[in-house]
């Protein structure tokens, strides 16, 4: 039942970091018809008598993509956020980014989508002759491109300090970084209940727990995207509560959002486990 809770907690997160990362609303989920995987769109603008051209916006799930198609009067894929792949027929495939611009050429058969480890959002910009679907793109032959280097050694860098701060701040109790560092609609799980931001610095600055020290023992981070993170730390935390000073294992799980040039931190859960307790790599 844990496993299940937190695997519907994740989902919620995801879909809200999608939502997010979306320019205009995330719009109907799409049914699998011509694609696999999950895929949200909305009709940004219709074609009329002035503009010829009808602009989308789809949001696709990691590990969503495209079967191969063609468009008769081209398309342009404007990246607005993520990671994604993009293949014409006989080429390598190709990965886009936030900020690139793709150019389906008329009648050129291709297929585009997330990665396996990363949503991607875009605006497709296109004609109003309908799309041609052509082949499927199997699940196999999608598994098998390599990833892109999103997984870089300076974003986990980064966060590893940024959690090891956390530590530092909260055994200080510095509620003005830590304030800063939580979202506002951040949540903390802990052995006794969970609850929001505000509680949490309460409990911080007025030390009903003071987080003395944690000790860490091994550290692993999984990039989502370049905006979307999570870190498990596996500790020793050495607190004060109800007068006692206690000595507890926990492995717990942080998730980061980037928004503008700041990481937030969305959730903090603290899970007992043995002192023989492992993080696989």
């Amino acid at each position: 039942m844990r496993a299940l809770l937190i695997g519907l907690f994740i989902g919620m997160l995801s879909i809200s970091s999608f939502a997010q990362e979306a320019i205009f609303p995330m719009g109907a989920k799409a049914k699998n018809v011509h694609h696999t995987g999950d895929i949200w769109l909305t009709h940004v603008v219709d074609a009329d008598e002035t503009f010829k051209h009808n602009v989308a916006q789809a949001v696709s799930a990691p590990g969503a993509f495209l079967n191969w198609h063609l468009h008769p009067d081209g398309q342009q894929l404007l990246i607005t956020s993520g990671v994604g792949f993009y293949q014409e027929k006989g080429k390598e495939v190709q990965v886009m980014r936030a900020g690139d611009v793709i150019k389906c050429l008329p009648n050129v058969e291709h297929w585009h989508g997330a990665t396996p480890k990363s949503a991607v959002t875009y605006l497709a910009i296109g004609g109003s002759t309908p799309t041609k679907w052509t082949d499927e793109l199997s699940v196999k032959d999608y598994n098998n491109i390599p990833l892109p280097e999103i997984n870089n050694s300076s974003l986990e860098n980064e966060i590893k300090e940024l959690s090891k701060a956390k530590w530092k701040w909260m055994a200080e109790k510095d509620v003005d970084k830590l304030a800063n560092l939580f979202h506002d609609k951040s949540r903390f799980v802990h052995m006794s209940g969970s609850w929001k931001k505000d509680r949490e610095l309460e409990i911080i600055e007025t030390g009903s727990i003071w987080y003395k020290n944690a000790d860490v023992h091994d550290v692993v981070v999984e990039t989502f995207d370049d905006n979307t993170v999570v870190l498990w730390n596996r500790i020793t935390l050495m607190a004060h509560v109800r007068g006692n000073d206690v000595s507890n294992e926990f492995t717990v799980t942080e998730f980061y959002k980037k928004e503008g040039d700041d990481w937030k931190l969305l959730d903090l859960t603290f899970s007992s486990v043995r002192d023989t307790h492992e993080i696989a790599h």
